[in-house]
């Protein structure tokens, strides 16, 4: 480690295991995912930790991709209270009414149809851009789908570990 390390690595490195498991549990709800990544302490830098972070998510089953799933809520209605959901969920803020009752509706299809909620790297993206992401998706099969949602899981917890690596 050197000492340039960013000062939210440098801490995630050095905490105590409960605290470092409730950080990571902010990043990411699966516990084998945090388990994987707790195991590979220390991270010299922020590359090291995507590299595991991915790794870990490669290596999850059905049962700790749907622990991690859980962890979100649906795109629309971020979780009350929660500032990452909301910061994550910007582009569905200014959605008109009409927007936000379609992805309620698709929502709720996509879950009967999979079985979880549907799941979106909805950071930088408009309500527009999710929808549609949505409508494509819906028609998937089951596993095509499963390895969508590895896929944004990826890129969610890239976005949330460089939070968590910078300190913020």
């Amino acid at each position: 480690m050197t000492s340039s390390t960013a000062p939210g690595l440098t801490r995630f490195n050095t905490a105590e295991e409960g605290e470092a498991r409730a950080a990571l549990h902010e990043v990411c709800a699966s516990t084998a995912w945090a388990d994987k990544l707790l195991g590979r302490r220390p991270y010299a830098d922020a590359a090291a930790l995507f590299t595991a972070s991915d790794a870990a998510m490669a290596e999850l089953g059905e049962a700790d991709l749907a622990e991690a799933m859980a962890g979100h809520p649906p795109i629309g209605r971020p979780k009350p209270g929660d500032p990452t959901s909301s910061r994550e969920q910007r582009g569905m803020s200014g959605a008109s009414e009409e927007l936000k009752a379609e992805m309620l509706e698709l929502n709720l299809a996509y879950q009967e149809k999979f079985g979880h909620v549907f799941l979106i790297c909805a950071t930088g993206l408009s309500g527009d851009q999710m929808r549609d992401a949505l409508r494509d998706r819906i028609d998937n099969t089951p596993e095509r789908e499963r390895e969508n949602v590895r896929t944004e899981l990826v890129k969610i917890n890239r976005i949330r570990l460089t939070r968590l690596a910078q300190g913020a």
